[in-house]
């Protein structure tokens, strides 16, 4: 199986930069910039940060806005903010702020774990500018999210549902996130809940926020915006249709697959199964966002305290086509459950030698190095079983990956047919040029220490990064995300 990315108008260009996005939620805007080399020190060279506008009570994440055109003032204050994204520029990271077109926050008195009466569940005199019933859709709560409808009509969670059809706000909201853009030099957006927005309203939003211009890769010196959007569903079809009004999107389907490989101990090969589907079904998966934790699901080790499976999981999301996310604090062994408990505090775990820290930056700094863009580079399928899976990228299959979801507690060694490569091709892994693999009757032999990932590349291949250089970046973290992402040309 072959993933080629052969779509008119959306080819790459080879000086496309290797984005890395770190994803957190705010708790406040400090100067303390010595953070901000812990996040590119790992590789991140950009930052998904939540919300920034002053929200309702309990609202600590920032997206239950009250008054879209101020400032937080748990975050900071605005110049902390603009210094932020100035030290964030002069690091070359760039920031995508997450905004909230569907709903804003919960009226005087109510929550989605409070009962409240109609009276107060229509009371708008709270907010800004949205203080008008005609601002807002009928009331009614999502009871049936297989009603699209109904989903894009009715209140999540009791939240007031914002009406896009009505003129005001959504000149209103198109006029925000302009002005945003202005006011901060904000590189780019992250649109939550876009699954209960109308179509209409999601390609206004798109236009406004991309200038009505072509989408093409980054050109080095141009203005960019990019946009991954939420479309939190596991169905491929459904999902797949966001594509089309949208440009990038959270790769859902993928998560629940990899969710029941490396948690539930399904078949490797469903792997397989769900990209050949998206493949069909998207438009592109090269720009689709991959991850494994994120702030609305509960996080990997919650699920699963293997911290080898999950290291497993990561190789795949780090160095498969698309492009990968992760979130704060996997990389500190962070094991929340579900909202809010995934939502922990960053600030005591500054770990510079954890060890998912050092792995996360291996593989980062690897992928950001190599010659190979390993978002959109051919990916083949070498080897599938229900334990073991191995991926090549690269036309020249330059980077060989190994993974498995079987648990293993010492040292074993596998033999796998690797018909790819012609006898006496010799493979380095990358961590550590004494271990190497030499193809032999079209098969290679290869050690496996517990069970741990393990990456090589072509021993002709001297621009993936030497080893060396590798492990000396390799000390500085925090957790990376990084999404779907394509750029505006000037």
């Amino acid at each position: 199986m072959e993933i080629k990315n052969n779509l008119p108008g959306l080819q790459r260009k080879a000086n496309q930069p290797r984005v890395l996005i770190f994803e957190v939620i705010v708790e406040g805007h400090s100067r303390d910039s010595g953070k901000l080399d812990y996040i590119s020190g790992l590789g991140a060279n950009a930052i998904w940060i939540s919300p920034i506008v002053i929200n309702t009570p309990k609202g600590y994440h920032g997206y239950w806005a009250k008054d879209i055109y101020n400032f937080n003032e748990h975050f900071g204050t605005e110049e902390d903010f603009k210094y932020l994204l100035s030290e964030c520029h002069k690091r070359d990271i760039w920031v995508m702020v997450d905004v909230v077109a569907n709903h804003m926050g919960y009226t005087d008195g109510c929550c989605w774990n409070v009962d409240c009466d109609k009276q107060q569940l229509v009371n708008f005199t709270g907010f800004s500018p949205f203080n008008r019933s005609e601002d807002y859709h009928s009331l009614c709560e999502i009871m049936n999210w297989k009603n699209q409808t109904e989903v894009e009509l009715c209140r999540l969670a009791k939240l007031p549902d914002l009406n896009q059809s009505n003129q005001y706000v959504r000149s209103t909201l198109l006029n925000w996130i302009s002005e945003l853009t202005k006011k901060y030099g904000i590189d780019g957006y992250r649109i939550d809940t876009v699954t209960e927005l109308s179509v209409l309203a999601i390609m206004l939003l798109f236009v406004l926020i991309l200038g009505g211009k072509r989408l093409l890769v980054r050109i080095p010196g141009s203005c960019w915006s990019f946009l991954p959007w939420e479309a939190s569903s596991g169905n491929i079809t459904y999902t797949a249709e966001y594509q089309g009004p949208l440009n990038s999107i959270l790769n859902y389907p993928l998560y629940y697959t990899m969710k029941r490989v490396f948690t539930g101990n399904q078949s490797m090969k469903t792997l397989t199964t769900t990209v050949d589907q998206e493949i069909m079904k998207f438009e592109d998966i090269t720009v689709l966002g991959n991850f494994i934790d994120n702030h609305d699901v509960q996080r990997f080790l919650s699920i699963s305290p293997n911290i080898t499976m999950l290291m497993n999981n990561l190789a795949y999301v780090l160095l498969s086509q698309g492009i990968p996310i992760i979130y704060y604090g996997t990389e500190q062994a962070f094991n929340g459950g579900n909202d809010p408990e995934n939502r922990e505090a960053l600030w005591p775990h500054y770990n510079q030698t954890s060890p998912l820290y050092k792995f996360i930056s291996q593989l980062s700094h690897f992928r950001r190095r190599s010659d190979l863009d390993f978002s959109s580079d051919q990916q083949t399928e070498v080897y599938a079983s229900d334990d073991y899976f191995i991926l090549s990228r690269g036309d020249k299959h330059q980077v060989l990956i190994f993974i498995t979801n079987k648990i293993s507690d010492g040292n074993l060694t596998k033999t796998f047919p690797v018909n790819v490569y012609t006898d006496g091709t010799v493979l380095v892994n990358i961590e550590n040029d004494k271990d190497f693999i030499e193809v032999t009757n079209r098969s290679i032999d290869v050690q496996f220490y517990k069970n741990m990932p393990k990456v090589f590349r072509l021993q002709t291949d001297t621009n993936s990064g030497d080893p060396v250089r590798v492990s000396i970046v390799m000390t500085i973290l925090s957790a990376l995300v990084t999404l779907g992402i394509y750029w505006v040309a000037p």
